[in-house]
């Protein structure tokens, strides 16, 4: 499907999704979270892993479009911020990694978009914070829930209080970024790890996925029983007999996913 503000690559397994709005920054408005939503909606099945960018050297999202929330009333505020919460929850929930490859701003709706992803990585470039505050209002897409399970209550708190926007050195402190690259190394760096996931059995890493996304808010007890279920689950697989046979065979699995 054609998209008027998204550019979409597939090359072994791995999907490389760009947001495209560079006058704006790649700002998120109403047709942009529409076009991701059916983008997500759409994802081909023998996409292992997916990478998420913005446009350009300057930015991956600077945000959601002031333009067009500064008219918006109480109801469709509320309207707004539930279309893009919805947007980052299904790409949060995909069964597959998903990877934000940070090229310079991620704010506001930029940064949530980021932390709705499994892994951020960025460039050395990369600028990250929740400027809400500044605006009169407060993160509209779970960026207050997110931030706090990612970065911990107190650094949550002081990053969207304040609204500052924080380096790449900063985010990696804090741990709201797992690794920093060159700018011109960035996508690259995220294509070989994007290979290095579709590499493993993709049945094993979506059952990881769900166990540490589902379990996060269980009880210890819960948890170790939902993990539980879903190590048995891997012995049904036809991967799982060929990973073991090809470990103990000390040769190399291919993994079909089923």
């Amino acid at each position: 499907m054609n998209y008027n503000y998204l550019k979409t690559e597939y090359k072994d397994g791995i999907g490389l999704l760009t947001i495209s709005a560079p006058k704006s920054l790649n700002a998120l408005n109403s047709t942009i979270l529409g076009e991701i939503s059916d983008y997500v909606d759409h994802l081909p099945l023998h996409i292992r892993c997916l990478i998420i960018t913005g446009d350009g050297e300057k930015s991956f999202v600077a945000g959601a479009d002031i333009s067009e929330m500064a008219g918006l009333d109480a109801a469709q505020g509320e309207a707004f911020g539930k279309r893009g919460a919805d947007v980052f929850r299904k790409i949060e929930t995909l069964p597959i990694p998903v990877i934000a490859a940070v090229n310079g701003f991620a704010l506001g709706g930029g940064c949530e978009l980021a932390m709705a992803c499994d892994i951020r990585i960025c460039s050395d470039n990369a600028r990250f914070g929740q400027p809400e505050v500044g605006l009169g209002i407060i993160p509209g897409f779970s960026g207050t829930y997110r931030l706090a399970k990612l970065v911990g209550m107190g650094m949550a708190k002081q990053l969207i209080y304040t609204g500052r926007a924080i380096k790449a050195d900063e985010a990696l402190r804090i741990g709201l970024v797992n690794v920093v690259y060159p700018q011109a190394d960035l996508i690259s760096r995220a294509m070989e790890m994007a290979e290095s996931i579709c590499a493993n059995a993709p049945i094993a890493v979506a059952y990881a996925k769900q166990c540490i996304n589902e379990e996060y808010d269980l009880s210890a007890d819960d948890a170790i029983a939902y993990e539980n279920k879903l190590f048995g689950k891997c012995f049904a697989t036809c991967d799982q007999k060929a990973g073991m046979k090809a470990f103990l065979e000390k040769g190399k699995a291919v993994f079909e996913g089923k």
